[in-house]
């Protein structure tokens, strides 16, 4: 199922937490929100819930809009918020129980759904514990189990791996990707890597806006961050070279890792390549590495947040 948002705008006291951003998620696809705290991302997550009513905008999930058929909406989408709630007292197999049944899912179907859960959330070990014994990431497991027992058209997670350890973070991004594969998936993090490794589009929001949206790849071609390059060059003393390279046109920054091997910082709009293929040619060096390096999601992060 889609989901299309239109002009989504929310304020608290004059204060714009949400400033009329449009954006779309399609089946079969995660997108990651991402941005700093504060940005909009989880006020944003609460619209999409039903738990805040936007000031102005739409949602449609499907053919279901917001305003007309919130109730329905709210069968068709799991949702796990930052602060997970959940009763420490109950078991995981009790508790997944209790859940079916406040969804109303039909007695029949129960206890396979909630075996179902258990599996895909690697709970079968700890299904007979109380959720109070678990650590942190195995109760991320549980919120994500309650998510997902109704069988949801549309996953919202809003932070679902902040606080956990790297073993905590690779079980549960393993859960998203086999959940992205046949619903649409919503998740918001802080933690580029993250957004990196698990997500097919990524949307970064800075002060109720985003600021830059699409794949990674194509992020890193819409940036117009620094071009980086690693290069060798041999045949000439390592000072020469360095001051040769320093001195081309477009050149903001040169950084010597090892011997005669250096990475470059250019302006991405000069034909860096060129330049240096002329230099090597005039004092009769060659060139034993010439490697583009990828533009981080960090330095996009930080450009088009830092512009807000």
């Amino acid at each position: 199922m889609d989901v299309v948002v239109e002009n989504l705008t929310k304020s608290f006291e004059n204060q714009k937490a949400v400033d009329s951003i449009s954006f779309k998620a399609k089946r079969g696809e995660i997108l990651g929100f991402l941005g700093p705290n504060g940005a909009g991302k989880t006020t944003t997550m609460k619209i999409m819930a039903g738990l805040l009513t936007p000031d102005f905008g739409n949602i449609t999930f499907g053919d279901y809009s917001i305003w007309k058929q919130a109730g329905k909406i709210k069968s068709i989408i799991g949702y796990l918020p930052e602060r997970n709630p959940l009763y420490d007292e109950m078991n995981v197999i009790d508790f997944l129980f209790f859940i079916s049944k406040l969804h109303n899912i039909p007695k029949y179907k129960i206890t396979s759904r909630v075996l179902d859960m258990i599996r895909l959330c690697g709970l079968d070990n700890d299904k007979h514990k109380q959720i109070g014994e678990l650590s942190k990431g195995y109760r991320q497991r549980v919120g994500i189990a309650q998510a997902l027992i109704h069988d949801p058209e549309v996953v919202i997670l809003d932070e679902p791996t902040t606080g956990l350890d790297p073993n905590q973070i690779f079980g549960i991004r393993k859960i998203i990707k086999e959940i992205g594969e046949e619903k649409t998936v919503i998740l918001s993090s802080h933690i580029l890597s993250e957004i990196e490794t698990t997500c097919d589009q990524v949307m970064i929001m800075s002060n109720g806006k985003i600021v830059a949206n699409g794949t990674t790849s194509e992020l890193r071609r819409k940036s117009d961050a620094e071009y980086c390059l690693k290069i060798g060059i041999k045949g000439g003393a390592t000072t020469n070279i360095h001051e040769a390279l320093n001195d081309l046109p477009g050149v903001l920054h040169i950084e010597i890792i090892h011997k005669q091997n250096f990475e470059l910082q250019c302006k991405p709009d000069v034909e860096i390549e060129k330049s240096i293929f002329n230099l090597c040619q005039e004092n009769n060096w060659y060139i034993s590495e010439l490697t583009p390096v990828q533009t981080r999601l960090e330095d996009i992060f930080r450009k088009v947040t830092q512009n807000e």
